[in-house]
């Protein structure tokens, strides 16, 4: 399984065109009246915060046929690495446009969500849904399941072209080095430099958002309205989740601090069993950007959402999320600095290629 995962540079290119091809035979059927269109307006509690939320098959789904149809071509070009100069940046344009629509524009907070609740998801999907939910079904509705499979699509594009960037400039797919010399911001010098305010920012931005939820939790109206308030202390649970979230965001606080630290790279004398051994840098790279890459999302639906709200004494419900922007961004940032910091030699490379291409020192 991992073995097939590390290989991810072979098969992502026709991976997101069968992805492009379901999704635009989906948008075809749409067009010609099918059920099931994903974005049609339903009832609050069976729609998502995507910004095509609402919107009719008939002004979306003829652009998700086109496109999906275009993908397949432009994905297929991909894993032949055709295109030269001109042809080269309109399939990157293309691949990297589609891959931020799918995976940051159109999302809502739903990916955010489905990491942080993840294990909670997995024992409801066994012990049924405590409260009025009927079931699992009243958590990931089709509006909501839906965003996820184009998630997962974003992604698939974003791999596709990322390994026809490295390949078509002659660098090595999986780790981006040529043999050029290595730029000077990658060195572990300046990673340091620029990775700690990364990190800084990484933590400071979500600091409103706990200081919120806290507040509300010990019964003080932080950016909200008394009546709000009494509605959240009369719904069982609402209060006590905003607190889990926000000492769950707290907990990634000093987590992000370990990638500017010592113990974020050798295990301390307290963890048992590790202690002095090397921490796998893949430990700490994967989870921080997957918490970043669905943390611009749901600080984007929170921004939408605060213009469309205007200014009012309910600041504090979506004012804070839209800083998720800041995280996302600072977050993916000390992630690639820890990363570039870290990294080794590329097994990847062939061993007489291997001489050509510059190891990142440390």
């Amino acid at each position: 399984m991992f073995r097939w995962l590390a290989s991810w540079p072979a098969w992502s290119a026709y991976a997101a065109a069968g992805w492009s091809a379901l999704y635009g035979a989906l948008g075809l059927f749409w067009a010609r009246g099918g059920g099931g269109f994903p974005f049609a307006p339903v009832d609050d509690d069976h729609a998502s915060g995507s910004v095509l939320e609402g919107s009719t098959a008939g002004s979306v789904a003829p652009a998700m046929a086109a496109i999906g149809l275009i993908g397949v071509l432009a994905a297929l070009a991909m894993a032949r690495q055709w295109g030269r100069s001109g042809a080269r940046m309109a399939l990157l344009a293309f691949g990297w446009a589609l891959a931020g629509t799918l995976a940051l524009v159109i999302q809502d907070y739903t990916m955010l969500a489905l990491v942080a609740f993840a294990p909670f998801l997995l024992v409801f999907a066994f012990t049924g849904v405590p409260g009025p939910q009927e079931g699992i079904g009243d958590i990931l509705y089709w509006h909501r399941v839906n965003l996820i499979i184009m998630f997962a699509g974003g992604v698939l594009w974003a791999l596709a072209t990322l390994a026809y960037q490295r390949r078509t400039r002659r660098a090595c797919a999986h780790c981006g080095r040529g043999g050029q010399a290595i730029a000077r911001w990658t060195t572990p010098e300046a990673t340091r430099r620029w990775g700690r305010w990364a990190v800084y920012v990484a933590c400071a931005a979500p600091v409103p958002y706990e200081v919120t939820r806290i507040a509300w939790y010990f019964g003080i109206p932080l950016g909200i309205s008394d009546d709000f308030l009494r509605m959240m202390r009369e719904t069982p649970g609402m209060a006590e989740v905003g607190l889990g979230c926000a000492l769950a965001s707290i907990g990634g606080a000093i987590l992000t601090h370990g990638l500017i630290r010592r113990w974020g790279e050798v295990y301390p004398r307290w963890v048992r069993f590790r202690a002095g051994r090397r921490v796998p840098p893949a430990l700490a790279v994967v989870p921080a950007s997957i918490v970043a890459i669905v943390a611009i999302p749901a600080g984007l639906m929170n921004l939408r959402m605060g213009v469309e709200a205007g200014a009012d004494r309910t600041w504090g419900m979506n004012a804070p999320g839209a800083l998720w922007i800041v995280w996302g961004a600072a977050l993916g940032v000390a992630a690639c600095a820890y990363g570039l910091r870290r990294r080794r030699p590329c097994r990847h490379h062939r061993p007489e290629a291997r001489r050509e291409v510059p190891a990142c020192p440390g």
